[in-house]
């Protein structure tokens, strides 16, 4: 049919899990990255900006993120404060994509939540279109303001998501979709 559409009709999500290297080289993220930043951006905001996570990184935030849960869940077990500072190290790569949305004399914030979730979709379909598989997931960490803060996000900024990267042997199957006419209004 249509190559674009194809990709998009097949895309899922993977477990970070099941995604393993080799990530994207230098060219590849760079590909990705402008591609995604490729979205509508009403005034020319851009209203979002990434954290790229890899190699040493992912053991740095993982410390952190580890630290954290520790500090409130002090019952936490070695077993699940090793489960928490491997949450970002599971896929070769992982992609924050922040949100700075702002007060804008013209352009509402919900305009610019909107394009960094444009954004992360984006991000996704590059990078599926480079033949990596992704998924994109909060977990408790993207709320947590010392997690934040550790990645270098400001008080005003909140994190839209983290993409995970990687290369999966198999690709899960697909779920139950909604059905067009449980979501289409005609007018």
């Amino acid at each position: 049919m249509n190559a674009t559409l194809d990709l998009l009709r097949s895309r899922r999500s993977v477990p970070p899990a099941q995604l393993a290297g080799p990530g994207p080289s230098a060219e590849e993220l760079d590909a990705i990255l402008s591609v995604a930043a490729r979205v509508p951006d009403h005034g020319k905001l851009a209203p979002w900006r990434f954290v790229v996570i890899e190699g040493e990184g992912q053991a740095r935030i993982g410390r952190v993120v580890a630290e954290t849960y520790r500090a409130d869940h002090p019952e936490a077990d070695d077993r699940r404060l090793a489960l928490e500072a491997g949450r970002l190290a599971q896929a070769p790569l992982v992609i924050a994509v922040v949100s700075r949305a702002g007060p804008h004399v013209k352009i509402p914030d919900w305009e610019q939540v909107l394009s960094a979730g444009a954004v992360a979709m984006n991000l996704i379909v590059a990078a599926n279109a480079l033949g990596f598989r992704t998924a994109w997931l909060t977990e408790w960490m993207a709320y947590d303001r010392r997690v934040l803060d550790a990645l270098g996000l400001d008080p005003a900024e909140r994190l839209a998501g983290f993409i995970h990267v990687g290369r999966a042997g198999e690709t899960p199957p697909d779920r139950p979709r909604p059905t067009l006419s449980e979501i289409v209004t005609r007018y």
